[in-house]
């Protein structure tokens, strides 16, 4: 009688669990069951100063770090860390928008030791320096539906029209855009105060926990080529999803307009000091020039010119960009690989679609073919090791 009750029991448990709407902040619901990785989870903060104030010492610029350990054990030989783009945080890469398994336990399924970052002056990285770090908004609705979630919808360049794997319709009022949007937070706009502080946190976490494979989206892009400059025995490789560091310039709200660009970072692909050869003291010392026919489908990029000069110490580590055939970055990642190998590197471009997998937009790592994307990663790690 007791076994029959506690089978009945389960049934009902079961049923309810499957009737229950878990879309987008639905799935808080203690009906709905969590589709992550089974991990063991730490947090720690590295880096950081203390700075005397009125009220006392306040620490600034340290790093947000979590430690996921597969709960079946690490089988890999390195680690992955994890940086994040701009206007998100570190929870972008657990679990999505629509509740499906998120990229950090894709990795840990593959059996790696995972480190997600919250970068200095955002989201749990946030500190006390608030001169320094004065905040802009992270994104709008509307941008984030013409550059990220529906981009078909504008039609700003053709590749867009081959969006298919946002889940649900990628614009406001669907549960799935909502809750994604809701991600969306405060970023510095003081990048050069905030690349200083991850140089030096960054470093302090790799020497921590050894060489690690770096796994970056979009303008997040910026840190692991900063510490491939910095600390390169400890950079195992770099792997970039979209990067948004583009050479020289800046397409705002990831627009792909001519009308959208701005100048950035001064030193090429960052806007603090890098090492280059023959050496300069000064951003001002690099020559480039717009090359390349601008069209919608293919925009022109900012190359050196005159004396070419070498990022050596970035050459150090192996680089690769993945890239979604539906992205506006389709239309303007050839600048980031044409630069950095004309500087020496030994970058390689993934388009995705050369892989099979098509139909991606900018967060393709938060999209229904996802695990495709987090098995190129792997292969490229092993291909690496």
């Amino acid at each position: 009688m007791i076994s029959s009750t506690l089978f009945g029991l389960a049934s009902l448990a079961s049923a309810a669990l499957a009737a229950a709407n878990c879309t987008g902040i639905n799935a808080i619901s203690p009906k709905c069951a969590s589709k992550e990785a089974l991990h063991h989870r730490d947090f720690f903060y590295v880096g950081g100063h203390y700075v005397a104030g009125a009220a006392g010492n306040l620490t600034y610029d340290q790093l947000y770090v979590e430690k996921l350990t597969p709960a079946r054990g690490v089988n890999q030989s390195r680690p992955v860390v994890l940086f994040h783009g701009g206007g998100t945080s570190g929870v972008t890469w657990l679990n999505t928008p629509d509740n499906r398994k998120g990229f950090a336990s894709h990795l840990l399924d593959y059996g790696y030791q995972v480190y997600i970052v919250d970068q200095t002056s955002v989201g749990r990285g946030s500190a006390e320096n608030l001169n320094d770090y004065v905040m802009r908004i992270g994104s709008t609705a509307e941008i984030s539906e013409k550059g990220f979630t529906a981009p078909e919808i504008t039609n700003a360049y053709p590749q867009s029209q081959q969006h298919t794997q946002w889940p649900g319709s990628g614009l406001k009022g669907d549960p799935i855009f909502d809750a994604f949007e809701s991600t969306f937070i405060p970023l510095t706009s003081n990048l050069t105060v905030q690349e200083l502080s991850m140089r030096s946190s960054g470093c302090q976490l790799l020497s921590l926990i050894g060489p690690s494979f770096l796994v970056s989206h979009s303008i997040g892009a910026l840190h692991p080529l900063l510490l491939s400059n910095d600390c390169p025995s400890l950079v195992a490789g770099n792997i970039n999803l979209e990067p948004g560091n583009i050479p020289f310039q800046s397409y705002v709200g990831n627009a792909t307009s001519s009308v959208g660009r701005t100048s950035a970072r001064p030193w090429g692909m960052t806007n603090t000091h890098v090492t280059y050869d023959p050496p300069i003291a000064n951003s001002s010392e690099l020559a480039y020039k717009l090359v390349g026919d601008d069209t919608p489908a293919n925009r022109s990029c900012y190359m050196q010119t005159g004396t070419i000069h070498k990022l050596t110490e970035v050459a150090k580590v192996k680089y690769v960009a993945l890239t979604g055939s539906a992205s506006p970055h389709i239309t303007y990642e050839h600048c980031v690989i044409d630069f950095l190998q004309q500087a020496g590197v030994n970058a390689e471009w993934i388009k995705l679609a050369d892989k099979g997998i098509v139909g991606n937009g900018h967060f393709g790592y938060l999209e229904l073919n996802s695990p495709q994307i987090a098995g190129v990663v792997h292969e490229w790690i092993q291909s690496s090791c």
